[in-house]
Order: structure tokens, then C-alpha cells, then sequence
């Protein structure tokens, strides 16, 4: 299957909800939102979200500095 995350194609080989995604690419999940399909997600639904053929994902991280 294949989706867009942060404006570039990705495939996936299995079916999986965005927290899985998430957990698979290493990524910290306290410190990035996550938009699918032009609407921010609470981290609560991330769960409940089953990516589909051509889903969009944003995944923004927070960064600290001075």
C-alpha cells in the first residue's frame, strides 16, 4: 500500500493504525502531532486509525531552541 507522509510517497507492507507507524519508523510520540488527511489527531485516536491505499500523513515534531 502506499501513502503520503510529509509530501513524500511511502509504501507499506503491512496493514497498521498511525500509532504502530508511528512506534515501526522510531519515532517519540510525545513529542510529534500528527495530521491524516488535512485534520490533526488527538494522540488518543491514533489507535483507532487504520491507514488506507493514499492516505495523507504530516508528522511534525517539536524542536527546542534558542
Amino acid at each position: 500500500m502506499i501513502i503520503k507522509i510529509n509530501g513524500k510517497n511511502e509504501t507499506i507492507d503491512k496493514v497498521t493504525n498511525i500509532l504502530e507507524l508511528i512506534k515501526d519508523k522510531g519515532l517519540s510520540y510525545e513529542k510529534i502531532v500528527v495530521e491524516h488527511n488535512f485534520s490533526f489527531l488527538p494522540k488518543e485516536k491514533w489507535q483507532n486509525i487504520i491507514l488506507q491505499e493514499s492516505d495523507n500523513l504530516e508528522i511534525l515534531s517539536f524542536v527546542g531552541g534558542g
